[in-house]
């Protein structure tokens, strides 16, 4: 079992920015593809972010392409998620997902909070 913890949701302006970080104890992390989901009120969850083994390669949704950035630190064991520009539309709960791939196992974080409001 790997625990996943996401930190770093809060509230924040439209226009304004936001860092989330998802930590795992997982001792392969660098073989985990890592992404984030969020799920709007009242609607279904949706891929956020996703990044690859190594870092090599990332995808976005369309609606936070130019505005979100995924990254990782394998030697930390971290993912983050930079948010810049951020509205209405992006308030949802952030979940950090871990996919081994070559297991095929995977863990979902709790969830962190974003609201986007003035």
């Amino acid at each position: 079992q790997v625990t996943v913890a996401e930190s770093g949701g809060g509230l924040v302006q439209p226009g304004g920015s936001l860092r989330l970080s998802c930590g795992t104890d997982g001792h392969i992390f660098s073989r985990y593809t890592m992404s984030w989901h969020r799920r709007p009120p009242g609607k279904e969850r949706e891929l956020v972010a996703q990044i690859t083994p190594g870092g090599g390669a990332t995808k976005y949704a369309d609606s936070v392409k130019g505005r979100f950035t995924i990254s990782r630190d394998d030697a930390k064991n971290m993912v983050f998620l930079q948010m810049d520009n951020l509205n209405g539309d992006d308030t949802a709960v952030y979940y950090c997902h871990a996919l081994d791939g070559l297991v095929g196992f995977n863990w979902w974080g709790q969830g962190t909070q974003v609201t986007v409001s003035s």
